[in-house]
């Protein structure tokens, strides 16, 4: 691939503002040191990311990660995985350089906590003192959006909509599937994880029935009358799969899937229609992880944030950032929760051990592959508002670009990827 210099490693990632810089630039700034324990719930983007970058720019903190798997499979290009362009092995990673730079890992599931005295427990029965929460849960899902949808009936019809055995689930599913099936997905209404998702997941189910399963189809039941890049993708699927993906609207299924049988492996839309599907991708409404609201810090479905640090507007000394906060303009991605870590990092170690708070600044870019080569993106810069955050320097793949910027966008994905993955997991 092509190599990226460090300058545009750093301009990629969205160190925009010196809040990307802080946890090796402070040093000139630093007070009296203090000390504090810090607790993390959530290895992903945005909670590996805030327990890496605390601990590497303040050692003397006391930082605890409490994340359920052992290993964490990324959501983000696990689209790819399905499409052949990733191994599973490639997008799955350790905890152990965040081990070796001293952070306390914690193969346990969060079950409550107190804000009053300060505790997490954990399903193993141990309480975790903290002076600052950050909690970074992602999303969990609103299976009765969708009547005869359960986790159990994700073992029939998976969402995949978490990097992991349902991800490997889905592309089993897709590769044992008879040449000339259907495959009928149901995109998720929004707010959700990753706008561009479902489209860019689409466009690589898409790849591998062209390539593999001669005759077959793929039928998108959307609940949303657009969708983000809709005429990137659009363009995209009329020149690589042309009969091959076909988007419905919700006024042509009065509101798109509304009921699923798993054991028919039968899709009902909201026209009372009855859809056969040979693999069945069922992504329901979404909302924050369960333990932000027994943390007390959500407002209906999602958790309202201040946009200067991401800390919690319903609970003191918590922070909450990545999929389950309230970021407005912000999407839900990968880029824009490691962008936020930045941010909350730097705040916790002011306020903890006396180092200098810089003024927020936020990026995200989302890149979908469309096929080989063909790459589109769409991103923005973000500075604090009053109650949100608001978007500044737009931009967004235009249609009918050449074949060499596209294959430029993939290139830069694939460098994005390297660089976020050293920053969640330290390696």
């Amino acid at each position: 691939m092509t190599k990226l210099d460090r300058r545009k490693f750093t301009k990629l990632l969205g160190a925009v503002g010196a809040a990307a810089a802080a946890p090796s630039a402070l040093g000139s700034f630093a007070y009296a040191q203090g000390a504090g324990n810090v607790v993390v719930i959530g290895g992903g983007a945005g909670g590996a990311s805030a327990a890496h970058l605390i601990k590497k720019g303040s050692p003397e903190l006391s930082v605890t990660l409490i994340e359920t798997n052992p290993q964490f499979t990324t959501c983000f290009f696990s689209n790819l995985y399905i499409g052949g362009f990733r191994t599973f092995e490639s997008i799955t990673h350790n905890y152990d350089g965040l081990k070796k730079l001293g952070i306390n890992v914690m193969t346990d599931t969060a079950t409550d906590v107190d804000t009053s005295a300060k505790t997490v427990s954990l399903a193993g029965g141990t309480k975790v003192p903290y002076d600052k929460l950050i909690l970074s849960p992602g999303i969990a899902f609103k299976y009765d959006s969708i009547e005869g949808y359960s986790a159990e009936a994700a073992k029939a019809m998976p969402n995949a909509w978490k990097g992991g055995p349902q991800t490997q689930l889905l592309k089993k599913q897709l590769q044992d599937m008879e040449p000339g099936g259907t495959v009928v997905m149901a995109a998720p209404p929004n707010p959700y994880r990753c706008p561009p998702g479902p489209y860019e997941r689409a466009s690589m189910i898409a790849y591998l029935l062209k390539t593999t399963k001669p005759g077959s189809k793929l039928i998108i039941f959307d609940p949303k009358p657009k969708f983000s890049k809709q005429p990137l993708f659009q363009e995209g699927w009329q020149q690589h799969y042309p009969g091959i993906i076909e988007w419905v609207p919700p006024e042509m299924t009065d509101g798109g899937v509304k009921r699923v049988d798993p054991a028919t492996m039968t899709v009902y839309t909201g026209d009372g229609e009855a859809h056969k599907a040979a693999v069945a991708n069922i992504i329901p409404a979404q909302k924050a992880g369960e333990i932000a609201a027994k943390a007390g810090c959500t407002d209906g479905d999602w958790c309202p944030i201040n946009p200067n640090d991401f800390s919690s507007t319903k609970v003191k000394d918590v922070y909450v950032l990545g999929d389950a906060s309230v970021a407005k303009a912000m999407p839900k991605s990968g880029f824009s929760a490691n962008s936020q870590a930045k941010v909350v990092a730097n705040a916790v170690q002011a306020e903890l051990a006396g180092k200098k708070k810089f003024p927020a600044r936020y990026r995200n870019t989302c890149w979908s592959l469309i096929a080989p080569d063909d790459d589109v993106k769409v991103g923005a810069s973000y500075t604090p508002g009053t109650d949100m955050l608001d978007a500044k320097d737009k931009f967004v793949s235009k249609t009918g670009e050449d074949a060499k910027l596209r294959n430029q966008n993939y290139q830069e994905s694939l460098a994005w990827y390297a660089a976020i993955t050293k920053d969640m997991f330290a390696t």
